[in-house]
């Protein structure tokens, strides 16, 4: 009989990736019954994932989620080891020594591609990138977006693609006291932007933003939300899709778009339309984007399953800079199977499975394991499952050659990877916050990660 989760025999669990779904899985382990040692890993000095560097910064309740990830990582038999990119710093096999079990929970870090031509051009971007670059991740500091133009276009319509449009028309005087970096709230204050679009291939009944992303446009100081009636018009399905009464969410968006193609214009600077039934087929430039061709489409199928069909109707719209939003896609981990056609580690319940059959230890949780789907509070029960499955295979897992984190630190360093612990991270976050209080804002976020480790010397 297995000893693991014993206190003789404490269970050992790395995870990769800490972010909410990293966070959850750990605390789920916690609260298992179970003696257990979780050191989560993540490649940046920070941690939090997405909660730090994806939710907007006009969004900072959202952020206070981050109090519950504290006290987790108040638990004795947790450990933070950041810094450390997992499949170049340390392999998994590598971890595997050390550690009984590994879940993967590393989120879904790149963007799906529209698939058109001049989709590379200049002025075409990533909302990855962008919301990356606003909220200060280290990986996007080089980018450049140029705002000189009047026409935004973003391509997509879920919560990013919301927070990117309302960033867009927001005023700086809006922003200023949000955890937006100060270098792109440089930039914004000289935004020419005078319209933005939110493009929709679908109907405002299949819109994946959510109620409250949606009615903040109604809140905007210097931009009107504008509305087409007739792309609100409804078809059969879509009347059945409404009745169902589960689907609360679209008849609140649908509601909110019907009072703003009503309302009377303002004298403001800026509108944000939204646009439904419209595909991109091609953006146009020399050398950079200045036109983008849309096809009108119409919807296919049965409630729930209706798909966009172009109808051959098209129409070009200047476009002086563009944002993809148009979904995620996990990326690859050597030494892990993946599958590349949906952008996520191949599992059953969490189990990582490899033609079909499970890999003895290793695991799956969040955007990662299921794809980009749902808000934060959705990865816990995503992660509480793959926990439980690692916890039924308890009595079969092979425990660990190793069982000691300080051999993998001295392994790590003597390849020259500075690891990053918890207590340094509150060092970072406490430099950030002071640093924030000169400008009146929650904090201003440390922008390389040369500069984060900088407050550690």
């Amino acid at each position: 009989m297995s000893v693991l989760g014993t206190e003789s025999r404490p269970l050992r669990v790395a995870i990769v990736g800490s972010g909410p779904a990293g966070f959850y899985a750990a605390e789920s382990l916690f609260k298992s019954g179970k003696a257990v040692h979780v050191d989560i890993f993540d490649r940046l000095p920070t941690p939090y994932g997405l909660v730090r560097a994806g939710v907007a910064p006009d969004h900072q309740k959202l952020k206070s989620v981050i109090r519950i990830y504290e006290k987790i990582a108040e638990v004795p038999n947790f450990h933070f080891l950041g810094n450390v990119t997992v499949g170049e710093d340390v392999t998994v096999d590598e971890l595997k020594r050390f550690y009984d079990a590994v879940i993967l929970a590393s989120g879904a870090e790149t963007d799906r591609r529209l698939g058109i031509p001049g989709e590379d051009l200049p002025g075409s971007h990533t909302a990855t990138e962008f919301v990356g670059w606003y909220n200060g991740h280290p990986d996007y500091q080089d980018r450049k977006f140029d705002l000189s133009g009047k026409v935004a276009v973003v391509v997509g319509q879920g919560n990013v693609a919301m927070d990117v449009s309302r960033i867009l028309s927001k005023t700086v005087n809006e922003l200023k006291e949000t955890d937006i970096t100060q270098s792109a709230l440089d930039v914004l204050a000289q935004s020419r932007i005078k319209e933005v679009y939110v493009i929709g291939r679908r109907g405002a009944v299949q819109a994946k933003f959510t109620p409250p992303e949606i009615k903040e446009f109604a809140e905007l100081e210097d931009c009107d939300p504008v509305v087409d009636p007739a792309e609100l018009e409804l078809g059969p399905a879509d009347k059945a899709e409404l009745e169902d009464a589960k689907n609360v969410h679209a008849r609140k968006n649908l509601a909110a778009l019907r009072e703003f193609a009503t309302r009377a214009p303002r004298n403001v600077n800026r509108k944000c339309v939204f646009r439904f039934f419209w595909s991109p087929i091609r953006l146009e430039g020399k050398d950079r984007v200045t036109t983008l061709v849309l096809e009108k489409n119409r919807l296919t199928g049965e409630p729930f399953r209706q798909k966009a069909v172009g109808t051959g109707e098209t129409m070009t719209m200047p476009c002086d800079i563009l944002f993809r939003s148009v979904g995620y896609k996990g990326v690859a981990i050597r030494g892990l199977p993946f599958d590349q056609s949906e952008g996520v580690v191949p599992n059953e319940k969490g189990r990582i499975t490899e033609n079909g059959t499970p890999i003895p230890g290793l695991y799956v949780a969040g955007w990662i394991k299921r794809g980009p789907s749902g808000v934060i509070g959705t990865n816990k029960p995503c992660s509480v499952e793959s926990v439980e499955s690692l916890l039924a295979d308890l009595e079969t897992l092979p425990p660990c050659a190793v069982p000691d984190s300080g051999g993998l630190i001295t392994l790590l360093n003597g390849r020259g990877v500075r690891v990053i612990t918890f207590a340094d991270w509150r060092r970072i976050d406490l430099a950030e916050v002071e640093k924030g209080k000169e400008r009146g804002k929650p904090r201003e976020k440390f922008l390389s990660r040369e500069d984060m480790l900088s407050i550690l010397d």
